[in-house]
């Protein structure tokens, strides 16, 4: 038995529990991770990885090894029943708004695989097959008991999943609801009837198929309801198959069956005092959008710099409240979002049968032809790839500004071509795009990067733009100003 002091405890080591050591580790943070499974996840699960995350991995310096393991994904193929309508192409919609302009398919042990071996080059492991069976708040930050020994950190992060120990501890609320159906998931293997290289959504009256491409010929993920059609008492395999001839899809053989239930819910907290959740023990939502995974690793990726600014002294504690201020917002949005779009999908009300039987097969061929050549496609885009979202700087900016987002304050910055390459540094850093010289800008503290114009972007050539080490923008505004309106960093 031993005694044994870190920063910040990671309880979790799951995508999101990974993902958040490996910032730790990366920004100089002491970290123990734990995880009470015997090694990474095994079961595919979560598979998609959005254009947002595929920037984050990009700067940690995973992103060509991302890349080279998933299964690209170019398109959306709306369909109803045995019928496809069609192409959406990604490239066009996502062009000039992000590197990654498509729908990356890379199951969840993958990324775990990938993240976890990362973890160990950087000089550091997960503690597996070791529970956290107490922890309590003390005056210096938390005391734990994992398994044999006992860990004290400044901090604790539970990224521990749905059920998460660390938020039933703390006695935080799971607010939500759990989705009436039940679901399958399938890995299927040499599967036909799927429009190849895309995203597979096909309605119908009282049922939906989801098909997403997966490494190697003919094999498919897919994901639709399930009912007891032999009345056995049992969901099998064996229901599944009829339900998904209807939409004219055949397959020889699954590599991997479940069932589960769909459930949405967020956590009335965050934060509670050096504790904080993140990814599923924070929000469960339905997979509609591919979305859940990937709002775990971003919850990670914005709470890692936040801790490493407080613990490293260049932010006050306060500072930590923005993660709850920052991150609860969108999980509750994306709670809600899907929430009404899968009681759409799956509503057995007649009415809502009828809108399926006859909107769909009106709206979908036309949306596929429509989308590639309006800016509501690019929007589209925007939304589900994660690169849309936005934060609110200061508390109570949303009312000061009757509720207008600003254009690019708040907002992850926008993608220029080559104006990524400095957020590899890790370091709060000032962005001008063109009409300055270096002897224009005064010193500010922080390294100063000066890119051509931007005019396909918000972004003014007169301003100066504030990038937080996660790729937000803090603040804008003229070089006269800069030192009185940026937010000094010592200071919180």
């Amino acid at each position: 038995m031993a005694e044994l002091t870190c920063d910040v405890l990671v309880v979790g080591a799951g995508p999101t529990g990974l993902m958040l050591a490996n910032w730790l580790v990366k920004l100089g943070v002491n970290v123990i991770i734990v995880d009470g499974k015997d090694g990474p996840t095994r079961e595919s699960r979560a598979l998609v990885v959005q254009a947002r995350s595929l920037e984050i991995y990009d700067q940690l310096g995973l992103g060509d090894l991302v890349l080279a393991a998933a299964q690209r994904a170019d398109a959306l193929a709306p369909g109803y029943l045995d019928r496809a309508f069609g192409r959406v192409p990604l490239g066009p919609l996502g062009q000039g708004v992000t590197p990654y302009p498509y729908l990356e398919v890379l199951e969840q042990s993958r990324n775990e695989e990938i993240l976890h071996e990362n973890l160990q080059k950087l000089g550091l492991d997960v503690r597996w097959e070791t529970a956290v069976t107490a922890i309590k708040q003390t005056d210096s930050g938390v005391v734990a008991k994992v398994g044999n020994d006992t860990v004290r950190a400044r901090f604790c992060v539970g990224c521990d999943g749905a059920n998460s120990a660390i938020r039933k501890r703390r006695r935080i609320a799971f607010e939500g609801l759990t989705n009436p159906h039940r679901f399958y998931v399938l890995d299927a293997v040499a599967a036909g009837g799927l429009v190849e290289g895309a995203i597979n959504v096909r309605a119908g009256t009282d049922d939906f198929l989801l098909g997403f491409p997966m490494r190697g010929r003919g094999s498919w993920r897919l994901i639709g309801l399930v009912r007891d059609e032999d009345g056995d008492g049992e969901l099998s395999e064996e229901d599944v198959r009829p339900r998904i001839r209807k939409f004219a899809v055949t397959y020889d053989r699954s590599r991997w069956f479940a069932t589960y239930r769909v459930h949405h819910r967020i956590a009335a907290a965050f934060r509670d005092g050096p504790f904080f959740l993140a990814g599923d023990a924070a929000h469960v939502h339905s997979p509609v959008g591919g979305q859940g995974m990937n709002t775990g690793l971003q919850d990670a990726h914005n709470l890692a710099f936040k801790l490493a600014d407080v613990i490293q002294g260049r932010r006050r504690d306060n500072w930590l409240d923005r993660y709850e201020a920052e991150r609860r917002p969108v999980a509750k949005r994306l709670v809600g979002t899907t929430d009404r779009i899968f009681s759409g999908v799956t509503s057995q009300k007649p009415l809502s049968r009828a809108m399926r039987r006859l909107i769909v097969p009106l709206i979908a061929p036309i949306g596929v032809r429509v989308l590639p050549s309006t800016r509501g496609g690019s929007r589209l885009f925007q939304y589900v790839s994660q690169t849309r979202i936005h934060y609110w700087m200061t508390p109570g900016a949303e009312h000061a500004s009757g509720g207008h987002r600003d254009s690019v304050v708040g907002r992850r910055l926008p993608w220029t071509g080559d104006n990524y390459v400095p957020l590899r540094s890790l370091r709060w850093q000032v962005h001008a795009y063109g009409g300055f010289r270096a002897t224009d800008i005064p010193d500010l503290g922080v390294p100063v990067h000066i890119f051509p114009e931007a005019p396909d972007t918000f972004l003014r050539p007169d301003h100066l733009y504030l990038i937080r080490p996660d790729g937000f923008v803090a603040a804008a505004a003229l070089p006269a100003d800069a030192l009185r309106q940026f937010p000094p960093l010592m200071t919180g």
